[in-house]
Parts: structure tokens; C-alpha cells; sequence
């Protein structure tokens, strides 16, 4: 596919990247790849609605496009950072079938680029599950061209943090649209970990909850079944004080604590429920041995996850 890409493009094979999604072990048809290739160089286009085909084509079982794009001013120059994503299910990324393609037109060098993307991934992709299946294929692409003619940005340039802080947000923007889209999903979950004894240990926490199946088909079912965030802080590995913490859910429809100093308080069933049918929901979990704080994203785990995955292959 690099010689075929390369070949139509005018570049060199090293210069092309070669990304992968769909049913894991088929040979691909590589007289369609051809044929495809060969249309595609010849309309290639910097417009928007070139860049909107591109994130269809890269989609599956996706129902919707991920883009993402924004300016921030560095030197007193625009400085513009783009992206668009595909994933929907087999969604758990470890660096899930999930893509990611990333430009910017900073000054930036390789190095200092790579090093920030492992920093970016950590807080963002990798803190999100729609089914924890890990992708055999999860790939996150960073092109930098410098044309915005600013200075190279490193951690010792006065305005690093501006372009640190842009530069995940549209990670975290893309990693959250792809659990919106969460294969059956009707529910968007976010997990807060705060007072956990570092960042690292909240992080932990926080993806064991999300990642939990008995813990995302109680919120498919609005059921405030607390034991079960409990029961997935407790096998993550992760260390903490189960009589310190205080769990709440939230939503748009209210707040209401449920455990207080690892013990269960009684609560309002109803007004459980009114908060727990929302469509984004928020739980917290306040721990008590220190200032690490984690953030994850999922969804809800739905009869028609297993519906869409029953048949893939047909």
C-alpha cells in the first residue's frame, strides 16, 4: 500500500503511513486498494469539504464524522491545530479500532512533538472504553509543517503551555466524541477520581470504573448499583483507603451522594433514577489520601452492542 500511495503521490514509501481497521485476519483485496488509491491522489484538496470526505471515509460502524479544529495565538500569530478520528466500538486504547490524524502548522521538533503526544494520549485516548477490547490496529498520527512562522515550540518557550493545553483539548475533544458514538450507546459517562494519593492511581480508578461491564449496564438500566463502581476501584490494582471515599452521581437532572465515608448512605431512589436516565451522567469519586486527581470516559453498555457485534462479519 506505501509503494502504491507513494507511487501516485510522487513521494517516497517511507513518507506514506499505512493505517488499518476492519474485520482482524482477512487478507485485504488489494486489487480495491489499488483502484482506490489511484481515484483518490487524483482529487486530493485542501478545502473543508475535501476534509469532511476524509473523515467519512475513514469511519465503520461510526455514525457520525469526529472533527475538531482550533486557533490559538502564539508570537502574535495564528496557530492552527486540526484533527478528525474514526471509532465506535472495540474501543479500550493502549498507547481501540480507533484512528486518529492530527495537523498543525506550529514549529515544533520531532522529539519535543513525540514526547508531548505520549503526555497528550495518557490524559486523553487512553483514558476512555467504550467495550474494553483493545484494537490490534489504534494508531494516533501527528504532522507538524511550521508554516504558521513561529519560533519552534518547546517546554523553555514563554507561550509552551498555550500550545500544551490546545493540544489536548482537541485530543480530548476527539476521544470523547468516539465514546459519544460508543457502538448501542445511549448514554456518554464520565468518572471523576479526586483525592486519590497521586495522578496515576486516579487514572487507574477512574478506567477501571468506565471499563467495568456490570458497571455500564447499570447505567443502560438507570440503576444506582454503587456497589459495582466500588467493586471495579477495588480490582484495578490501584491502592486507596476504601473508608475515605464519598460517591456521587450527577446530571443534568441533580446530585445525590450515595456512600459517605466508604458506607452507604440512604438515598432517594427516585431522584436516583431521574438523574441516572439523563443522557450524560457524572460520577465522582472523592477519595482522602491526597491530591491525584483522574478523569475517564465511556458509555453505557446496550442490548444493541451485542446486536451490532453479533453479525460484523455480515
Amino acid at each position: 500500500m506505501a509503494a502504491l500511495a507513494a507511487k501516485e503521490l510522487g513521494c517516497t514509501e517511507e513518507e506514506v503511513l499505512v493505517c488499518s481497521t476492519g474485520v482482524i485476519g482477512v487478507p485485504l483485496p488489494m486489487d480495491k486498494i489499488e483502484a482506490g488509491i489511484k481515484s483518490c491522489a487524483s482529487v486530493l484538496s485542501s478545502t473543508r469539504e475535501a476534509a469532511l470526505e476524509a473523515a467519512q471515509a475513514i469511519c465503520t460502524t461510526d455514525t457520525f464524522t469526529k472533527e475538531v479544529a482550533l486557533e490559538l495565538t502564539i508570537e502574535g500569530k495564528p496557530v492552527h491545530i486540526g484533527g478528525m478520528a474514526k471509532g465506535s466500538g472495540m474501543i479500550h486504547p493502549n498507547m481501540a479500532t480507533m484512528l486518529s490524524f492530527i495537523t498543525t502548522d506550529a514549529a515544533i521538533s520531532k522529539d519535543v512533538l513525540q514526547s508531548l503526544l505520549g503526555s497528550s494520549i495518557q490524559d486523553s485516548y487512553n483514558m476512555i472504553s467504550v467495550d474494553g477490547d483493545t484494537s490490534t490496529n489504534d494508531t494516533v498520527l501527528v504532522l507538524a509543517n511550521g508554516m504558521s512562522g513561529v519560533s519552534s515550540l518547546s517546554p523553555s518557550h514563554p507561550e509552551w503551555e498555550e500550545f500544551v493545553e490546545a493540544f489536548l483539548e482537541v485530543h480530548t475533544s476527539l476521544a470523547k466524541a468516539i465514546v459519544r458514538d460508543g457502538e448501542g450507546a445511549g448514554k456518554f459517562l464520565e468518572v471523576q477520581v479526586k483525592g486519590a494519593k497521586d495522578k496515576a492511581t486516579a487514572q487507574t480508578l477512574a478506567r477501571s470504573v468506565i471499563t467495568s461491564s456490570l458497571v455500564k449496564t447499570a447505567f443502560f438500566g438507570s440503576d444506582a448499583n454503587w456497589g459495582r463502581i466500588l467493586c471495579a476501584m477495588g480490582y484495578s490494582g490501584a491502592s486507596f483507603n476504601p473508608s475515605g471515599i464519598d460517591l456521587f452521581f450527577s446530571s443534568a437532572k441533580g446530585t445525590i451522594q450515595v456512600v459517605k465515608d466508604g458506607t452507604p448512605l440512604p438515598f432517594d431512589e427516585h431522584l436516583a433514577k431521574s438523574i441516572l436516565l439523563e443522557k450524560e451522567i457524572i460520577t465522582l469519586a472523592q477519595l482522602s489520601d491526597g491530591d491525584g486527581e483522574g478523569t475517564a470516559w465511556g458509555c453505557d453498555l446496550s442490548y444493541e452492542y451485542v446486536r451490532i457485534n453479533g453479525d460484523y462479519r455480515s
